[in-house]
């Protein structure tokens, strides 16, 4: 960051930088397409399992491993950290209500990105153990090269759930991204997992009746040239689908901010639940 962004930055109100990161976002980030299936969308798309985005996240992880760098997101490394402030207050209240312990399963975690922000402020607690579910080939990279006393990888929910027993479920930037999202809502039920955490989600807030849509995203060439199949979920089905079973205890406005899709627009956002009568 030059000096004269660093003292722009340090004079100007958050929430301004909020609204700039939010301009640039369709940049970054651009979708198209109403897709009757996810078959149909992911027919036009390179997919996500392709080597490329590999290649690139396992070059960000290993450089931030390194001290080379601060955090990476996106397989794109930064100078300094930009933390999701709700989601680490959501870690911090979770372990003060467990002895300051804290497990979780962060499904779709990618190498580590979310650890690697966070694990400054979840240094102090008495155990910490972060556990990423992912491919294949994700899972193989990190555990050959990345797994440590409190970072370790598993290619099985079920698995991973029985094995390090979590007290959290973290979906961070990853519903989007699963074919049939309420399956895995569904399994993570199931299991009776008290804490479930979503950040960095797009939902279609206003009108509630507006359906959930399947786009094709395409990431910035900057960054990789790769398509995927992408949701944009209804906020008010995914709150009735989780409120039979769960208490939503904070939810906030995440990252990218407003996203425009074609003439609605959708809101980036971040959620805590609480499991009920346990």
């Amino acid at each position: 960051m030059s000096k004269a962004r660093k003292i722009l930055k340090s004079i100007t109100p958050p929430f301004i930088w909020n609204g700039a990161r939010a301009l640039v976002w369709p940049k970054t980030k651009q979708y198209s397409g109403d897709f009757k299936t996810w078959a149909e969308a992911k027919a036009l798309t390179s997919g996500y399992d392709t080597p490329l985005i590999l290649e690139k996240v396992q070059s960000a992880a290993l450089k931030v491993k390194r001290g080379e760098a601060a955090y990476e997101r996106d397989s794109v490394n930064f100078s300094t950290i930009e933390y999701s402030w709700p989601l680490l207050a959501g870690l911090l209240w979770i372990a003060s209500q467990n002895e300051n312990k804290l497990s979780v399963l962060d499904f779709g975690g990618s190498l580590g990105s979310s650890y690697y922000q966070n694990r400054k402020f979840l240094a102090h607690l008495k155990s910490l153990s972060w556990s990423i579910v992912e491919q294949k080939h994700f899972v193989e990279f990190g555990h050959k090269n990345l797994t440590d006393e409190h970072l370790k990888f598993y290619t099985d929910l079920k698995e991973c759930a029985v094995a390090e027993k979590p007290d959290v479920f973290l979906l961070s930037s990853v519903l989007p991204y699963i074919e049939k999202p309420y399956e895995i809502l569904e399994l993570v039920r199931q299991l009776n997992l008290k804490y479930i955490i979503i950040d960095r989600t797009p939902f279609f807030t206003q009108p509630s009746i507006l359906p959930d849509r399947i786009t094709v995203q395409q990431s910035s060439k900057k960054i990789y040239d790769a398509s995927y199949p992408a949701w944009f979920l209804n906020e008010h089905k995914l709150l009735r689908f989780l409120s039979t079973d769960y208490e939503l205890i904070a939810d906030w406005q995440a990252l990218a901010g407003k996203i425009p899709l074609g003439n609605v627009i959708a809101e980036d956002k971040g959620y805590i639940y609480v499991r009920k009568n346990i």
